[in-house]
């Protein structure tokens, strides 16, 4: 039974999370692999509003998703949006990322591979991971301008198309902990975590949604 006070501090980090930009026209879109396919399903979307002429989807496999897309993140995602009326010449794929800050350095090979020069970057991720992936691409790839965007949706509607709450807040707990641990390490840039953020981290980590923490600092005191 998740708590009242739970849902209070998933809801605060879930809203943290979202960077709150406006979509607006870029050079290119990068689309980042991993279990969602509405990460696919919104990148279509944005291609269809005009957004970009060009999409990179990103990623290998990992093992939450080596079983459900054997042929790699960025290729279902690519067939996926294929699906959905994007054209096949309007996609490239990067098929062996495996981490985010790799996502966006194999997506700027792939593109200065196919002579393609971006001077502004769609980054379309998970709706909990928009903070933590901008961080990420301001540090590997600082000159573009970089525009988050996720699929447009509450913490309640994308548990419920998860169909499990504990993991949607184990997610977002880690999703979080990197944001603050990850520019100590120089694989982000910082980000201004507000106190009632920090606090509401601690008491998730305190009332056991550590799965997702990384393994210097899974094991709390």
């Amino acid at each position: 039974m998740i708590s009242a006070r739970v849902w209070a501090d998933a809801q605060r980090l879930w809203d943290f999370q979202r960077m709150g930009h406006e979509p607006r026209p870029c050079s290119v879109a990068v689309g980042l692999g991993s279990h969602d396919l509405g990460v696919a399903d919104t990148t279509a979307d944005l291609y269809h509003r005009g957004m970009m002429p060009l999409i990179v989807f990103t990623g290998a496999t990992s093992r939450t998703t080596r079983d459900r897309m054997p042929r790699g993140e960025a290729e279902h995602y690519r067939e996926r949006a294929v699906e959905r009326g994007v054209p096949a010449d309007a996609i490239l794929v990067e098929p062996r990322a495996r981490n985010t800050g790799e996502n966006i350095r194999f997506s700027r090979a792939v593109l200065d591979e196919h002579g393609v020069e971006a001077s502004s970057v769609l980054l379309v991720s998970k709706p909990y991971e928009e903070r933590r992936a901008y961080a990420t691409a301001r540090r590997v790839w600082p000159e573009v301008e970089w525009v988050s965007a996720s699929t447009r949706m509450s913490l309640a509607d994308y548990i419920d198309s998860i169909g499990d709450a504990r993991l949607v807040i184990d997610m977002v707990v880690g999703a979080q902990q990197r944001v603050v641990i990850y520019p100590r390490q120089g694989l982000m840039v910082e980000q201004d975590v507000p106190g009632g953020v920090g606090a509401a981290f601690e008491r998730l980590c305190d009332a056991g949604f550590t799965s997702r923490l990384v393994a210097d600092t899974a094991s709390r005191e």
